[in-house]
């Protein structure tokens, strides 16, 4: 039986030939067109299909084999090796209500470390309910018909006052929307920069995958905007030629850097300049670790071409479907008038609980305790990994529910991921984040949201033996026991 296999080589390419084959079948097995135990062909065979020497096939063969990619079996040829997970679980970011509780090979999952999974444990379940059978008790017969479609005066009033406080936004109650979520927010302004005749939205580069998909499927293109160690490259969002930009500029996903005090002033210089319109995506924005001061909002330095967006789902839980935008003046009627047709307004009782969870500072106490807790969470997490995996660096801000972490010099995130899951670990590499050609994939994205800190620990030294199992890790390894 012959074995094909489709890739090209280029003799003009300033690449060798056998790099050019061991990374184009590399790529195949990364993205998944080459599954774990698939045949592949004879040197010879590929030799002569390539019009290659077959010694330059066998070089390649020979690399990817060393580098855990392939694997030689008597009699039965080169085959994808049995990698336990193959870009299926540890490359996206779980979509709503996914878990994981077997990894391929029926391996059980003993620590599922995405970024998104919902940290439903920690969900103050009494103080929640107090709040709901106060808003069931003193609810007016006004208050239970449909709901005003930008939400209730009182929670309007409640988020103006508590956002101002927190996180410095300024805005006024007529200038708020509630949402089921950020995501129906976005939603709608996407549905508004449509009807203007907007076809394109930039977006941070790296940046959330399934946000992107969001964005395209609400029929806008996302343009891919680079980001670096000070945030957004705002030069290169003026050359994209876009007028509206979504971002995360106080702890960017999933890279952790803040948006740097010049890049900010100069991306609102840019939306004054053409008309456009920034969308401040404040997903984790109550949760800072760092010595330095939490940056404020980006909308608190132009409320007039910032729209802020926020929701419960990182506080409480996504299930109560609860957000908010503060939008411009000069925008809310169009922003209301679309919405108009896409729904009839968000539960009353719900917005009635959460106004009282609010106000009785309930909402204070549990965002200072969940504080607290998560701090001890990434300390765990940072200094076991980076005790038991020399070489391993956390990136970014200490904030939020996620890390970045960058694998010691040689390792590569898509072979540590598979090893991981032969621990029973489920975490995911950053090159899928990014929109345009990955840079060399060298990085883990690690929540330590669900976990306690004894158990992230574990979970770490876990991580950071099937790191060292690979074929960079154990070469690392003989080098630091032989100093």
């Amino acid at each position: 039986m012959s074995w094909r296999l489709h890739v090209t080589v280029s003799r003009d390419s300033g690449l060798s030939l056998r790099d050019q084959l061991r990374e184009a079948i590399q790529e195949k097995i990364k993205t998944g067109v080459l599954r774990p135990g698939e045949r592949l062909p004879s040197s010879r065979q590929l030799a002569d299909d390539l019009h290659l020497a077959r010694s330059v096939v066998v070089e390649a063969y020979q690399q990817l084999e060393a580098e855990g990619y392939l694997t030689s079996v008597p009699r039965s040829g080169t085959r994808v090796a049995e990698l336990a997970l193959n870009g299926m679980v540890s490359d996206l970011i779980p979509l709503a209500g996914e878990t994981e509780t077997e990894l391929p090979g029926g391996i059980p999952v003993r620590w599922d470390l995405r970024v998104g999974l919902a940290n439903t444990r920690n969900f103050p379940r009494r103080e929640w309910l107090a709040s709901l059978q106060r808003a069931l008790q003193h609810a007016t017969p006004a208050q239970l018909e449909y709901p005003p479609v930008s939400g209730i005066d009182d929670l309007r009033v409640a988020l103006a006052s508590y956002l101002g406080r927190v996180r410095a936004v300024r805005t006024l109650p007529e200038h708020i929307m509630i949402t089921a979520g950020f995501a129906q927010g976005l939603s709608v302004i996407c549905q508004v920069l449509g009807e203007w005749g907007n076809d394109a939205l930039g977006v941070e580069d790296p940046g959330h995958p399934n946000q992107r998909r969001f964005v395209e499927g609400m029929g806008l293109r996302s343009v891919p905007i680079p980001v670096d160690d000070q945030g957004m490259d705002i030069a290169a969002l003026e050359a994209s030629g876009v007028r509206a930009v979504l971002l995360t500029p106080s702890h960017q996903f999933p890279t952790g850097v803040a948006l740097s005090d010049d890049r900010r002033a100069a991306i609102v210089a840019w939306a004054r300049r053409v008309g456009g319109l920034i969308i401040e995506d404040d997903y984790d924005g109550e949760f800072w670790f760092d010595g330095a001061d939490r940056p404020a909002s980006l909308q608190s330095l132009a409320p007039d071409c910032v729209i802020y967006g926020g929701s419960v789902s990182k506080t409480l839980v996504p299930g109560l479907r609860l957000g908010w935008l503060a939008i411009p003046g000069s925008l809310m009627r169009a922003m209301e008038s679309a919405r108009m047709f896409r729904d009839l307004g968000i539960s009353t009782i719900c917005q009635l609980a959460y106004t009282w969870f609010i106000k009785t500072g309930r909402l204070n106490r549990h965002l200072l305790w969940m504080n607290r807790r998560y701090c001890e969470h990434r300390a765990a997490l940072v200094s076991t990994l980076c005790a038991e995996l020399p070489g391993a660096q956390v990136m970014g801000r200490a904030a939020g529910l996620h890390c970045t972490v960058r694998l010691p010099i040689g390792m590569d995130e898509y072979l540590v991921t598979a090893a991981a899951a032969r621990h029973g670990i489920v975490v995911r590499g950053a090159s899928s984040c990014f929109c345009e050609v990955p840079p060399p994939a060298t990085s883990l994205i690690i929540s330590y949201a669900n976990y306690y800190p004894d158990s992230l620990a574990s979970a770490m030294s876990a991580l950071a033996a099937a790191a060292l199992s690979t074929p960079a890790g154990r070469l690392a390894k003989g080098r630091h026991s032989g100093r």
